[in-house]
């Protein structure tokens, strides 16, 4: 069922020209263990200011807005929650804002699903994303992915998370570090 329903949304953002990658469950899928997941995220290279052209993405795939006023939501959140009716499936539509979003739309990896070629984030990227989100589950993904993938570019993840922890003032590039001390990786 996901795979189908990834294979739709990416020949409808092909076609409207939406660059695109799949991130979050779905990309862990790819790169970690299998694990449960419920939904679809992905992170489009439009801004806040483009929203109408997701909406038409939206209605061109027949998909439901999950909230009265996509555009106040968007403007609030950076997120356009969707839902397919026919298979009950959510999909997060994440409006993009930083360079570090677009750059990382430029560096996903083409997966042929069915016919169709779907962009995922690239491993590091996704890495980088999860531990900006910070969740625990995300800390379980990024083993997950670490260890079923040794061979990965740590420099470029650690050189992200430094420009992070400037930007937020954390210590993400520490705590990634940590994790692959655990790991035994590097």
């Amino acid at each position: 069922m996901f795979e189908r329903l990834l294979g739709k949304i990416a020949a409808a953002l092909a076609k409207l020209k939406i660059p695109y990658m799949i991130i979050g469950g779905q990309a862990v899928l790819l790169y970690g263990e299998p694990r449960a997941t419920q939904d679809i995220d992905i992170t489009l290279g439009l801004g806040v200011e483009e929203v109408s052209r997701l909406l038409a993405a939206l209605k061109a795939l027949k998909f439901r807005c999950r909230v009265p006023d996509a555009e106040a939501f968007a403007k609030e959140t950076m997120v356009v929650p969707a839902l397919d009716p026919v298979s009950g499936i959510r999909i997060d539509f994440v409006l993009s804002f930083s360079e570090y979003e677009r750059s990382a739309i430029g560096r996903a990896r083409r997966v042929k699903i069915g016919r169709v070629f779907v962009r995922f984030a690239s491993l590091e990227d996704l890495v980088v994303h999860k531990m900006v989100a910070g969740r625990p589950r995300d800390m379980e993904d990024i083993e997950s992915i670490l260890l079923k993938n040794p061979r990965y570019d740590a420099a470029f993840i650690r050189e992200c998370l430094k420009e992070f922890d400037l930007a937020l003032d954390s210590d993400l590039a520490e705590r990634f570090k940590s994790i692959e001390k655990g790991l035994r990786i590097s």
